[in-house]
């Protein structure tokens, strides 16, 4: 059985389950295809973005009863649309690159949901390195993720009904798209795209590769998703107006204060002219 190298190991009675752990960036991409791919994939089509919104992370169960010293949790990495949507009209392989005590550390998925699951008992760096259609982008992107299975609160105890969760959100921005993938991806809800431009028609989208005989690889119904965080934009719009508030109101009570001292300053200024 595989045994990953560990950075972090728990006594089982020292720490609680804990709910999701996030981080946001976004990462922009530019194609560096040379002629004959650009031709293939149509002219590009400048001061034009197009926008990916993907999760990446971890789900971490530990095993209970059935835990051993080299097998305490099963896990599950994973990259997937932000809304759980199918990544496979953008991604065409996902490669993982697993610690070196792994037999075979080096997973390719070619196919939708992009994920791999394991056992083992430590904590490590994953790679995930997301390989594109031709007509999206020639550049890979290669994403870093720690494998979490403790949470960070060590106040209560394991639990198996419960799992770890820590993942990132990263909107992946194509600069410049290709003609082609435009087409094939401007009503595809895992995407996001601006409103051409006056004037510019696009031509028929051109069938990548296999892509349409592939299966449905979307993560709606996915066992685990009940435990993915939900990265709406109404839910980040609510956050927002929430955070707002709080600081509007943090500020009003620092001025309230700052207004107190002053009229206490103002009092005691006769007295210390005296």
């Amino acid at each position: 059985m595989p045994q990953s190298s560990s950075t972090k190991k728990h006594d089982q009675d020292s720490t609680d389950i804990t709910g999701p752990t996030l981080k946001s960036q976004r990462t922009k991409m530019v194609n560096t295809s040379d002629d004959s791919e650009k031709k293939s994939s149509g002219k590009k089509l400048k001061e034009l973005e197009v926008g990916v919104p993907i999760v990446y992370g971890n789900v971490a169960f530990w095993l209970g009863k059935k835990a051993s010293e080299f097998q305490s949790h099963r896990w599950t990495i994973y990259v997937r649309g932000a809304t759980n949507e199918d990544l496979g009209v953008v991604v065409k392989r996902v490669v993982f690159q697993l610690h070196s005590s792994f037999n075979n550390p080096t997973r390719v998925v070619d196919n939708p949901p992009f994920e791999l699951s394991e056992s083992g008992w430590g904590e490590f760096e994953i790679v995930m390195t997301l390989h594109f259609h031709t007509d999206v982008c020639d550049k890979p992107l290669h994403l870093y993720h720690h494998l979490k299975l403790y949470p960070e609160d060590e106040s209560g105890a394991l639990s198996t009904k419960k799992p770890v969760v820590v993942e990132s959100y990263d909107e992946i921005v194509f600069a410049e798209p290709s003609e082609s993938f435009f087409a094939r991806v401007q009503n595809n809800p895992a995407v996001n795209v601006p409103r051409l431009p006056p004037g510019l028609n696009l031509p028929p989208p051109v069938p990548i590769e296999d892509f349409d005989r592939r299966k449905h690889g979307d993560t709606k119904d996915h066992p685990l998703s009940q435990w993915f965080t939900n990265f709406s934009e109404a839910d980040e719009l609510l956050k927002l107006t929430a955070a707002r508030q709080q600081v509007q109101g943090h500020i009003a009570r620092l001025r309230r204060q700052l207004s107190m001292v002053d009229g206490q300053h103002q009092q005691l200024k006769p007295a210390s002219d005296l």
